[in-house]
């Protein structure tokens, strides 16, 4: 008699990073989330065990040839893990992204579209490739496919209402005292005393470019009386040849960042930026070039492409209009096929890896996802939950790492993890039905069953920052005004304009603000939260005036790294094609640091001593107003639990975004800007940021904060909802005003979920 096939997963003794020796089944063919504060095992759980082991198994089936171009999965520390199936995992780490990166190249179109115009365009510039912009057949000769040029903004260098002698080249390294200034003050071809807009023809040439005949000027210097022949260059030219011609890396950080002030990006005027040659662009299908397709919105692009009739074009239209299709239905369709990788949000990012599943018609594998809905409205999140359950309905088992209380709802079984994090997680509290969360008193429970409470007091305002007539991106000619001294959330579905608003048009006009976006942080080994927020170096120069000796002792990237493993506490023998292991370094017992940095001492605790401290207790150990300032930022974002020497590795995503939050508010602004800081959080952490909001909004300073999350935007005292849509149906403020009146905008889809779920 055949054995039964196995109904769960089987897990036990998983005690990777915070993971409590845990023993857990989690149910095939079924919607799993696992739930609980950030930082409480979830990702340890998912990733760290499951997809973990998966992949590893996976792998061993390979010869071993194939093995050792594969990258490498070590064992998870745990017991056993039994009915694995195969696991596709879908996270938040961005794209790989680059100048040439597209989304049309990241869901494989970009491929299909030039195959399409070199079979059907006409007339044919020739094969596939004479239609790519990474492709000599293809790129534009002028800007090598990049689409965009780097030049020199004369109107920021140059003050034509001053003369030179007045002060009117603005970049210090060719005026202000510099010798390089003799150049432009001691030129015979024309008055330094003239103000450069009375400038001939001729003069303004030979100051810009330089004289049609070389010209060597005598420049005597003052200390010696030596006499130096100087070819004279123009001075744009010269800045060209400098600042822009070269690499500038190796100079000065002050000098780079002066330089840049200077340089502005634009389309290449020979493409006009599409990266492509005239021969390529001028090839057509029913009057659009492949240009005129790649930059349409994908929901518009749909009906040009079912418009083809010719055969062979119809057979290649479909696969494409297969791919376009599953992007409209994780709400991309306001995305355009040329949009840049390395512009995308993590939500838009992520949703691009999902195309790549939606039509595979594998099943029996288990899909792994790391906050599906991040960055997404909810209107946007619905569609996720179908697709996810579309999944599910393919005989696959979906594991999802979540927050948001829309897909939770659509769970078949929840884990939740905790009950708190780091150190005082990594259990199981829960696991079952989502009625049967509900009558446990659980945190994931007690936000499950609360209802979103609505600001009906929020702080009044009379001044404010006024934008006028933004057209960015999708913008259409938005005005409007940013509360001062409150907290301002700007909402609306994925594509409408917020972060155009915001993060680029409203933070260019006011640099001055302190930003805290979405971009990742370097995570490693070496990398901890002292070393992340700059407390280290603080901590290295304690030790080194306590004891008189170099601060570089207590490093372990540094002196004070152990000889044999080189700081890194762990050695990782090269076995050739077996399994890599990692193995605790005999010489210093995973204690990273050499017995000389070890036998230095700091108010009786040696450096590894003081790395394993919390921040909490770091805070009560220094006195110094330094290390206390930067650590409660830590405390203030709810990170109070970690310790100093933790890697950065093995934080989950929403410590992630906190330790990047804490890194920032140290700094003095009146204006902070946060970019969807909700990202990885679980209610009960929201709350925590919140209340830190609420005190920089106390002491004085203008908060504004793009967000989804309706907790958030409930709890502000001004909302700017965008829309009505993304894409080119959007870019328009529908609603300004408190969170009770946004309850009464019938045009906002924001406002129509904070009704639902609010009271």
């Amino acid at each position: 008699m055949c054995e039964p096939i196995r109904e769960s997963i089987e897990i036990e003794g998983a005690s990777e990073n915070n993971l409590k020796h845990i023993n857990v089944n989690i149910p095939k063919e079924k919607l799993v989330i696992l739930a609980g504060v950030s930082g409480s095992g979830k990702s340890s759980l998912a990733f760290g065990t499951i997809a973990a082991e998966s992949g590893r198994q996976w792998q061993a089936s390979y010869p071993a040839f194939l093995r050792n171009r594969l990258p490498r999965y070590e064992r998870p520390a745990v017991e056993s893990v039994r009915n694995l199936t195969p696991s596709v995992v879908v996270d938040q780490k961005p794209i790989g992204a680059n100048a040439r990166s597209t989304v049309g190249t990241a869901v494989d179109v970009a491929p299909l579209i030039r195959l399409l115009f070199s079979r059907v365009g006409q007339p044919s510039a020739g094969g596939s490739m004479a239609y790519s912009m990474n492709h000599p057949h293809g790129m534009c000769p002028e800007c090598t496919g990049l689409g965009e040029k780097v030049m020199l903004d004369e109107g920021l260098l140059l003050n034509k209402e001053k003369s030179i002698n007045e002060g009117a080249i603005r970049f210090r390294q060719f005026f202000g005292g510099s010798w390089q200034e003799f150049y432009y003050r001691c030129n015979p071809l024309y008055s330094a005393d003239k103000k450069l807009k009375d400038f001939t023809e001729e003069e303004w040439k030979a100051f810009r470019i330089g004289p049609d005949e070389p010209l060597v000027m005598d420049f005597i210097r003052n200390n010696t009386g030596q006499v130096s022949k100087l070819p004279y260059e123009g001075i744009v030219s010269r800045f060209n040849r400098l600042y822009l011609n070269r690499d500038i890396s190796k100079l000065k950080k002050s000098v780079q960042d002066e330089a840049m002030k200077f340089i502005r990006r634009g389309p290449c005027p020979a493409c006009g930026g599409c990266g492509l040659n005239p021969k390529a662009l001028e090839s057509k299908i029913d009057g659009y070039n492949i240009s005129d397709y790649t930059d349409m919105q994908i929901s518009d692009l749909i009906p040009v492409l079912k418009r083809i009739s010719s055969p062979l074009g119809k057979s290649i239209a479909v696969q494409i209009l297969e791919c376009l299709q599953h992007m409209v239905d994780v709400g991309l369709g306001y995305l355009s096929l040329s949009r840049r990788t390395d512009t995308l949000s993590g939500g838009e990012s992520q949703r691009l890896k999902m195309v790549r599943h939606l039509g595979s018609s594998l099943s029996n594998l288990t899909y792994i996802f790391d906050e599906p809905t991040a960055g997404l409205h909810p209107a946007d999140a619905q569609r996720i939950g179908r697709m996810l359950q579309n999944l599910r309905d393919n005989h696959n088992t979906v594991l999802v790492v979540e927050h948001s209380r829309q897909m939770l709802e659509l769970a078949d079984h929840i884990i939740e993890l905790g009950p708190l994090a780091g150190a005082q997680g990594g259990q199981i509290v829960y696991q079952g039905t989502l009625d049967g969360l509900k009558a446990r008193n659980t945190l994931t429970a007690n936000s499950m069953c609360s209802k979103i409470r609505i600001n009906t007091n929020p702080l009044p305002w009379s001044e404010g920052f006024r934008l006028e007539h933004a057209n960015i991106n999708n913008l259409k000619d938005v005005s409007v005004t940013i509360p001062k001294s409150v907290l301002t959330a700007v909402t609306g579905v994925a594509g409408s304009g917020k972060s155009s608003l915001i993060c680029q048009e409203f933070t260019s006009r006011y640099p001055d603000a302190v930003v805290i976006d979405q971009k990742p942080i370097g995570i490693s080994n070496r990398s901890t939260p002292a070393t992340y927020t700059g407390v280290m170096d603080v901590i290295r120069k304690l030790f080194s005036k306590e004891n008189d000796v170099s601060a570089q002792w207590f490093s372990f990237n540094s002196k004070g790294a152990c000889p044999v493993c080189k700081g890194k506490g762990e050695i990782t023998p090269d076995v050739a094609f077996a399994d890599p292991v990692a193995i605790l370094c005999e010489e210093c017992q995973g204690r990273r640091y050499n017995p000389t940095a070890l036998s230095y001492f700091y108010q009786e605790k040696n450096i590894e001593q003081v790395m394993a401290l919390t921040i909490e207790q770091a805070l009560e150990f220094f006195k110094q107003p330094k290390i206390h300032t930067r650590l409660q930022c830590l405390i203030d974002v709810g990170l109070g639990y970690m310790t100093l020497g933790q890697p950065t590795s093995t934080l989950s995503g929403g410590e992630i975004q906190r330790l990047k939050l804490a890194s920032e508010l140290h700094k003095q602004g009146n204006i902070y800007v946060l970019d969807e800081p909700t990202t990885g959080l679980h209610n009960r952490d929201v709350e925590t940021l919140l209340a830190l909001l609420r005190r920089l909004v106390e002491q004085g300073n203008t908060v504004v904060v793009v967000e989804h999350r309706q907790e958030l935007i409930a709890a502000a005292d001004w909302i700017i909802d965008m829309g009505p849509e993304g894409g080119n149906k959007g870019g328009e403020v529908i609603f300004t005003g408190t969170p009770e009146e946004l309850l009464l905008c019938e045009r906002s889809l924001t406002g129509k979920y904070l009704l639902k779920n609010g009271r």
